[in-house]
């Protein structure tokens, strides 16, 4: 049995799909499915094969003789919202309780921590922990990451395997519930077709031009085959960065946007919102060694052949990963 939380979003949706097409049946899907907006994620699935989070952490001390694996990807993710008790309650908290269980069951686990970790970047973007306490992130979002992973390193006991991935800007299908939140290329398809245009946030840095600000885009598909190997093949315990390794300007993904819809690109700039304007990341590009270094071999998705098949597979026909 292994267990998936967050499931109802995003990026864990796709991976619980992944693990169940790649022969894994055994999956359990843990999330609030109260939430409307999810369901076309999760509707699918039976409904005992469904825990609410609210009852995950007893639900895991009472069936932990049965689990296999963990991987906690359940969170609190709107960088835009600043109250850190929200963060905390979900993020620090919960994630500690889920650990706890983990160690005391023997139960390997896998979480979501986040590119945000590391703030502007002022110390790199390599998954080195001795620099975890030294972190300074833009959003209460990317501290409370940063907080669990701080004492997750810290904790004399530990999983016998865990890893904490920092993920950097993820696409891809199954986002269509994420409002804001959801990616560049999400909002690009539907401004493009309704307008044939495309505005993108103007530079607020003058080291950058507008629409040169550069992000590690990383397509969710590439997460769920690093998951597969990580929970396969269990390298040594730490924190792994989860991008590409190539940081790419947003032009560029628009670009790919509209040539994935056969159309002549058409951008315009509007003023970063200034909400998030003095929290804006200008470059993020992650140091992928550690993960190459742990026999993760196979290619990542390339910018153009990501946005192509999210393009024309799921946002164009509506569809899901399921």
């Amino acid at each position: 049995m292994i267990v998936v939380t967050g499931a109802a979003g995003f990026i864990a949706s796709v991976v619980a799909s992944t693990l169940t097409n790649k022969g894994y049946a055994d999956i359990i899907w843990v999330d609030d499915f109260s939430i409307t907006t999810k369901q076309e994620n999760f509707k699918h699935i039976p409904e005992n094969r469904r825990v609410e989070r609210k009852h995950f952490v007893k639900w895991l001390n009472d069936n932990a003789n049965q689990v296999q694996m963990v991987i906690h990807l359940g969170a609190r993710t709107d960088t835009t919202e600043f109250d850190y008790e929200i963060h905390k309650e979900l993020n620090l908290e919960y994630t500690k309780d889920v650990w706890n269980v983990c160690v005391a069951e023997g139960l390997p686990l896998i979480y979501a921590s986040s590119a945000a970790t590391y703030g502007l970047g002022e110390f790199g973007y390599e998954d080195k922990h001795d620099i975890v306490d030294k972190l300074q992130p833009l959003n209460p979002y990317g501290v409370s990451k940063n907080e669990f992973d701080i004492w997750a390193l810290h904790q004399e006991k530990q999983p016998f395997f865990w890893a904490g991935l920092k993920f950097f800007n993820v696409y891809g299908p199954n986002e269509y519930h994420k409002g804001r939140m959801a990616s560049v290329i999400f909002h690009a398809f539907n401004q493009i077709k309704a307008t044939e245009k495309m505005k993108l946030f103007r530079s607020h840095n003058p080291d950058y031009k507008d629409g040169e600000q550069l992000r590690d885009f990383i397509y969710v598909k590439d997460i769920a085959d690093i998951i597969l190997f990580l929970m396969e093949n269990r390298p040594e315990s730490g924190l792994y960065n989860l991008g590409t390794g190539k940081a790419i300007t947003f032009n560029a993904l628009v670009e790919a946007t509209f040539t994935a819809l056969d159309k002549k690109a058409d951008i315009s700039y509007i003023d970063t919102p200034a909400d998030i304007r003095d929290k804006y990341q200008y470059f993020t590009e992650a140091n992928m060694n550690k993960l190459v270094n742990a026999g993760y071999d196979k290619p990542f998705t390339s910018l153009e052949d990501g946005v192509q098949d999210y393009v024309q597979n799921y946002l164009m026909k509506n569809k899901y990963v399921k």
